[in-house]
């Protein structure tokens, strides 16, 4: 029995010593290496040297793994051997964290290691890694995409963790809430030292105690109320230097609402014109008045102007005596411009009463028409001494709907404005937002120069429009795209 016992010692001796000549198999906890760099490992090279040599292009980039985009953030290379075999004969490997795992499959997060730990203690607890320094890459590095803000990072985290994650990864907490559409307090991290944000969103995946790490993205909106409207530049207006303050203005649209911010202190007197009819729609009505005179982010034509509005239409239809009472109003407020978004068939009362307001010092301006290129004229746009106007878009294209014909004055911005509506604001097209922007061009002329008359508006605006369709006047385009600028300079 000793003998044996001798022998079997003898035996396991020299198979240690064996094993203990062979080469230390290289760890690694990156799951994207082939086993061909696993085995360029086994020999002894460098991580580097390993990769660079075995892939298949001698790029130093692994097989499929695409070129990189512009502006990708990428990580430096890092491999370190943070598990070393455990101390023991029969002991199991020590556990590692795996921050890879979706947190929704129910496995819970590793309990926070005790103040002081040391990486390896931590991931003999089952916890994360503390030191940044010492981190692996568990993600892929990231090439972040769209605007960002360059120093912060957004984080879910489970329990109260949040201050000692942001002590491991060197971070300042800048904000913390708990977010119910999220299940998770979500935290703002900043970073104080200038490390890329892709950096950081990679090291913070290698710990347990996160759940989702993202850019602090920023996102604008497509209707942005603070983009100023694309007419002012159109029509050669400086939105800075806009006004039409103390012009009297009157509108004969819909119902409007009158709370709407942009309306805010524009409005000087209101009349309804069918009183006996409940008010439905105040869209149109508050779109057109905001054009011409809105205040804060949708912002106007001639900001200070006073406007008073008639309303005289309800589901987009009115007749000849209520929009002829909405007139006789107007004209009693002693305004110097009348705005006239509609169109309908001709009629003479309506054409002798823009006729006498005209006589009476008013700019008459109104819309000329939606109704396509073969329609009839459109009226009161179509009376000797209106301004009839038509859209173009943001290109100076016409407005595929417009009507056509020798009425048509002049053109202006009317395709996909931004305008305030009754639920705040959209986006409008159509011949009344134009006669809108003409209105309000005008108010600027009459608010640098009281005494000009409608002569000499109608006049200047004809001379100094910018030519759009052929040489002239033309049924399209009138005279031309409004110009402000032009039309100020204009000599008395």
């Amino acid at each position: 029995m000793a003998a044996r016992a001798v022998i079997r010692f003898a035996a396991l001796l020299v198979a240690a010593m064996i094993i203990g000549a062979a080469p230390a198999l290289a760890q690694t906890n990156d799951p994207n290496l082939t086993q061909t760099e696993i085995d360029c490992l086994n020999r002894g090279a460098t991580a580097a040297d390993c990769i660079k040599r075995d892939t298949e292009d001698g790029s130093g980039e692994r097989p499929g793994a695409g070129s990189a985009a512009t502006n990708a953030v990428f990580l430096p290379a890092l491999i370190v051997d943070l598990f070393p075999n455990p101390v023991g004969g029969g002991q199991a490997p020590l556990p590692t964290p795996d921050p890879r795992r979706d947190p929704a499959s129910g496995a819970l997060p590793p309990p926070v290691p005790p103040a002081g730990a040391t990486a390896i203690q931590a991931a003999a607890a089952g916890g994360p890694i503390v030191s940044p320094s010492d981190l692996v890459a568990a993600e892929p590095p990231r090439a972040v995409v769209g605007d960002f803000v360059p120093d912060e990072v957004l984080v879910t985290v489970e329990g109260d963790a949040v201050q000692q994650i942001a002590a491991s990864f060197g971070l300042e907490v800048r904000s913390q809430r708990q977010s119910q559409l999220l299940g998770a307090t979500l935290v703002r991290f900043g970073i104080p030292d200038g490390r890329p944000v892709g950096v950081v969103l990679a090291q913070l995946a290698a710990d347990g105690r996160t759940l989702r790490r993202e850019p602090n993205h920023v996102y604008a909106l497509q209707q942005a109320a603070t983009i100023v409207n694309y007419a002012f530049e159109r029509i050669a207006l400086d939105a800075r230097g806009a006004s039409g303050e103390n012009v009297r203005i009157a509108v004969i649209d819909t119902a409007i609402d009158d709370t709407n911010p942009a309306l805010s202190g524009v409005i000087a007197d209101q009349f309804d014109a069918m009183p006996d009819v409940p008010i439905e729609a105040r869209d149109h009505g508050t779109s057109i008045d905001g054009l011409i005179a809105g205040v804060g982010a949708l912002k106007g034509m001639a900001p200070g102007a006073r406007i008073y509005h008639a309303r005289a239409f309800e589901g987009g239809k009115s007749t000849m005596d209520v929009i002829l009472a909405a007139l006789d109003w107007a004209a009693e407020q002693d305004v110097r411009i009348i705005n006239m978004s509609f169109v309908g068939p001709k009629n003479d009362l309506l054409g002798v009463a823009c006729r006498n307001a005209r006589a009476l010092g008013i700019v008459l301006v109104a819309a000329a028409g939606n109704n396509g290129p073969k329609a009839p004229y459109g009226y009161p746009a179509a009376f000797d001494g209106v301004i009839a106007v038509t859209a173009t878009d943001a290109k100076d294209g016409l407005m595929q709907q417009a009507n056509r014909g020798a009425y048509v004055f002049l053109s202006a911005p009317g395709v996909e404005m931004v305008a305030p509506s009754g639920a705040g604001s959209d986006v409008v097209t159509g011949t009344s937002f134009a006669a809108a922007i003409v209105t309000g061009a005008i108010a600027n002329l009459l608010h640098a120069a009281p005494d000009r008359s409608v002569d000499w508006v109608e006049k200047a605006l004809a001379a100094t429009a910018r030519d759009l369709g052929p040489k002239g006047r033309d049924n399209d385009f009138g005279y031309g795209l409004l110009n402000i600028e032009a039309a100020e300079a204009a000599k008395e």
